[in-house]
């Protein structure tokens, strides 16, 4: 009996050759278009395209309308988290609360036996069973970081046809099949949102609060050097919109003070700007696959980190602990954030996460 897939077109390059090699594959395919944000300009000539990607692979094609949940789950959360003084990744929960959760229940509605996305990942039944999240072979475009929290039933219903291409790959193939958007530029910015200007959107619901740039010296002497529009619009390691113009080193965010309303800046060398282990508390981890679990003689791990998507994976020990897991870098690692997710890789599979406080 013919599998039935529902892929995620999204109107962009990638989901329309997911959609296509999955039929080229034998599956059954319906196109499934998201609709989440009604204030994105893009938003209609997304939807064109993923229809007219629908049309000429002669699949079914339907708008769901997850407006409210979006608002609820994703904005929520990425307010909230800002409020706090944390930088959120709101990506990262969009694919666990929306892609993989109210559009997996969706879909399941109509028979299907599998969802699809577009993203760079590779999903492999292992010896146990169940299924391992491992990274995409095009490492400048691997996107296994942002599903990070998904579980093994989300894991079990997914598709990633993409892992095993290189984005130039994928291109290539939607030229040859003369798709309308094989050019097409990839969205940038926040999950469904794109590319805001982020203190804009956030002074929406925080309003404006003025405080003092401290510029902390090598030499742990302190100047003030500027005021800012509110600490929590800001996360660390930033350097861009700070309106600290004519210094004579680039200046970055070490500390936050959410309190008193302060943000302190320092030279990209300055120590504090650096860390070579964390604690991430028990509560905050989610496991794809435990290989620290109930193993008496297995409290530590050999692996490799990421403490943001846009860096290498870097090696690390993590550590069994009572109220969660030390992860321990080999390499002293830049302007660890909180609220951002930290995801651990033994060799090239995902096996967990983490939220940094």
């Amino acid at each position: 009996m013919t599998k039935r897939v529902a892929v995620a077109l999204s109107g962009g390059v990638d989901s329309s050759v997911t959609a296509y090699l999955l039929k080229k594959q034998g599956y059954y395919v319906i196109g499934l278009y998201m609709y989440n944000w009604e204030k994105n300009e893009c938003i209609h000539n997304d939807i064109r395209d993923a229809m007219l990607i629908s049309n000429k692979l002669k699949i079914p094609f339907y708008v769901l309308d997850f407006r409210k949940e979006y608002k609820n789950t994703v904005i929520k959360y990425m307010i909230n988290g800002y409020r706090k003084g944390i930088t959120p990744n709101p990506d990262i929960i969009c694919n666990k609360k929306i892609k993989f959760g109210y559009f997996l229940k969706t879909a399941l509605k109509l028979n299907i036996d599998y969802i699809a996305t577009g993203h760079y990942a590779i999903k492999k039944k292992n010896k146990y069973n169940n299924y391992s999240l491992l990274s995409g072979i095009d490492n400048y475009k691997d996107q296994s970081y942002f599903l990070c929290r998904i579980n093994q039933y989300q894991l079990s219903k997914s598709l990633f046809p993409l892992g095993y291409y290189t984005k130039s790959k994928v291109r290539d193939i939607a030229l040859k099949l003369n798709f309308y958007n094989a050019k097409k530029k990839d969205s940038q910015g926040l999950c469904f949102l794109g590319k805001i200007n982020l203190i804009k959107f956030l002074e929406k619901e925080i309003p404006n609060k003025k405080g003092d740039i401290i510029y902390v010296k090598l030499n742990n002497k302190k100047n003030k050097i500027g005021q800012h529009k509110g600490a929590y619009y800001y996360t660390i390691g930033q350097r861009k919109y700070l309106n600290i113009s004519g210094q004579k080193y680039k200046l970055y965010i070490f500390k936050k003070n959410i309190k008193n309303n302060i943000l302190y800046v320092a030279r990209k060398s300055y120590k504090y700007l650096y860390k070579k282990k964390i604690f991430i508390k028990k509560e905050t981890i989610h496991w794809i696959r435990n290989l620290l679990k109930n193993e008496k003689n297995n409290y530590k791990l050999k692996i490799k980190c990421k403490i943001r998507y846009n860096v290498h994976k870097e090696k690390a020990i993590l550590i069994k602990k009572k109220m969660g897991v030390l992860v321990k870098f080999y390499n002293r690692q830049f302007a660890i954030t909180p609220g951002q997710f930290i995801v651990w890789y033994y060799k090239e599979e995902l096996i967990g996460s983490g939220i940094i406080n």
